[in-house]
């Protein structure tokens, strides 16, 4: 039995083989046992005093892969082995390594569950959305950073010239993708100045529509005959941008036109009809209504008032029944409205001839 616990095998016998298996069971179980009980008692601990921060550990926690557990068992146990000097060192290079990729986990993991909980707190509003996702995409690319030199310094290996070297490749990368990175920090833009949010009416250029998303490179918007318009944040910002959603009121300008034979004592009573028309309706703030001048065909009036209310639907609604009203006022006072039309006057001595048209009757017999 024991000249068989001394058969080497890959220069190790099997009694300490068997050693460094047993010590890998143990570890692996007992970090099995360690992480479930600390799981367990947390969530606890959070159940009874719920906090945002207590629900991340818990989720970060539990994200944690079991393969690390092993990987991490199976170093500790081969440190048990009588290796030469360099094959410890690289035993302790894979630790930091298997460690430093784990933590790197753990952060992403919290940094896109904070992301997601920003997101569907304020309903995706695309200066949140925007916003956290340039953040945590920053976060990611920063904590996978300081991961990376870290081992790679741990490693031995020089990560002063390793970053001058990223240094000029970025700048390289950058040239070639500026299109891109434009896009990018206007996107950024787009999060902090806030010219726009999901669901805002917007229009540009001869773009109008409703904001659906805001992208890192992208804005989608839905126009008002249906079709999804894609526009690059850079050119988006390069118009000027009317914005609907915010108004917090709308300015009416209309005119109204009657015919000249419209006596003065009617053309004086028309301005207070117009103003009880619009008095009457409900979210509306009269300004004024004049009789604006002699047209050449007709009598013009101009009404200006305010719609308090943004929606396009309302204001529709709101002019319509100022309209109807004015024609059954006007219609009860015998009051026409105008059209473009001439009269001409011939005197009885004038030399116009008129000639018309020869017509040929046996066409219509």
């Amino acid at each position: 039995m024991n000249s068989w616990l001394q058969y080497k095998f890959l220069s190790f016998t099997i009694n300490e083989w068997f050693y460094t298996l047993l010590i890998f069971a143990f570890s692996y179980i007992g970090l099995l046992i360690i992480w479930r009980f600390a799981i367990s008692k947390i969530s606890n601990f959070v159940a009874r005093n719920p906090t945002k921060l207590g629900d991340l550990i818990v989720e970060v926690m539990r994200s944690t892969n079991q393969l690390t557990f092993a990987l991490f068992s199976l170093l500790l146990g081969m440190h048990f082995l009588e290796l030469n000097a360099r094959w410890v060192t690289r035993l302790d290079y894979l630790s930091f390594l298997v460690i430093g990729i784990q933590i790197a986990i753990w952060l992403n993991k919290g940094i896109t569950i904070w992301a997601k909980a920003k997101v569907v707190a304020t309903d995706g509003s695309a200066e949140n959305a925007v916003l956290t996702t340039m953040l945590s995409w920053i976060l990611k690319t920063i904590v996978w950073s300081i991961a990376l030199l870290s081992i790679l310094a741990n490693t031995g290996v020089n990560i002063t010239a390793f970053v001058a070297s990223l240094g000029v490749g970025g700048v390289a990368v950058a040239l070639a993708v500026q299109n891109i990175l434009s896009d990018l920090f206007a996107s950024l833009a787009i999060g902090l100045d806030k010219p726009f949010v999901i669901g805002d009416f917007i229009i540009f250029g001869e773009v109008l529509g409703t904001v659906e998303r805001v992208g890192l490179k992208t804005t989608h918007i839905r126009s008002l005959s249906g079709e999804q318009i894609v526009c690059g944040n850079t050119e988006l910002l390069k118009n000027t941008i009317h914005n609907y959603k915010r108004m917090a009121e709308r300015r009416v300008v209309f005119e109204f036109r009657v015919t000249y034979d419209t006596k003065a004592e009617l053309v004086k009573k028309i301005p207070g009809i117009v103003e009880k028309a619009i008095t009457s309706q409900t979210k509306t703030r009269f300004d004024r209504a004049h009789f604006k001048g002699f047209g050449l065909s007709s009598l013009d009036f101009e009404v200006v008032y305010y719609v308090l209310d943004s929606s396009y639907n309302v204001y529709m609604d709101i002019q319509q029944s100022i309209n109807l009203y004015i024609m059954e006022e006007l219609e009860a006072m015998n009051v026409n409205f105008a059209f473009p039309t001439m009269t001409l006057n011939f005197s009885k001595n004038s030399d116009l001839n008129i000639v018309l048209p020869e017509v040929d009757s046996a066409k219509y017999n």
